[in-house]
């Protein structure tokens, strides 16, 4: 297989600002995730919530949903993710109990179950014709260019 590697002009590339290309990667593939989910009849913030709830043992109260995801960089805040919640209780993927604590019903595990298949069919198309050591190469990268200018990099 080639990587397409074969007549890269180097020096021009190396010449063009990774912040542009890193926030064009970014739009793009935030656009494709959210389009797909979308005609799934799921967003992303509810995606991570049935995520995120669904893997808790126990289940998680509203803050800790919100918590959680907060720390995505996607200007996304606690409401949003509060909506989420209420959007996913009042649509009976998840319940409740006397305490706050938010677990999957049925109909959730189901739901979540379909987003995880087609979030799994996403990142193919998204990493095809990429190897696992491109791939590697590209996020060490990006993460040492972020500390280059003081960022901290947290492990996801």
């Amino acid at each position: 297989m080639t990587t397409g590697t074969e007549h890269l002009d180097v020096p021009a590339l190396a010449a063009q600002p990774a912040a542009y290309w890193a926030w064009s990667t970014t739009q793009a593939l935030l656009r494709h995730v959210r389009s797909a989910l979308a005609r799934a009849d799921i967003t992303q913030p509810q995606w991570w919530t049935l995520n995120h709830v669904g893997a808790s043992e126990g289940g998680l109260t509203r803050e800790e949903v919100c918590a959680r995801l907060d720390a995505f960089p996607y200007h996304l805040g606690p409401e949003d993710m509060g909506h989420a919640v209420d959007n996913l209780l009042h649509r009976g993927w998840l319940t409740a109990d006397d305490s706050g604590r938010l677990t999957l019903t049925d109909a959730g595990r189901e739901a979540e179950g379909q987003a995880r298949s087609l979030v799994a069919r996403l990142r193919s198309e998204i990493h095809e014709g990429v190897t696992d050591e491109e791939y590697a190469a590209a996020l060490t990268v990006l993460q040492r260019m972020i500390r280059n200018v003081g960022g901290g990099v947290t492990p996801r």
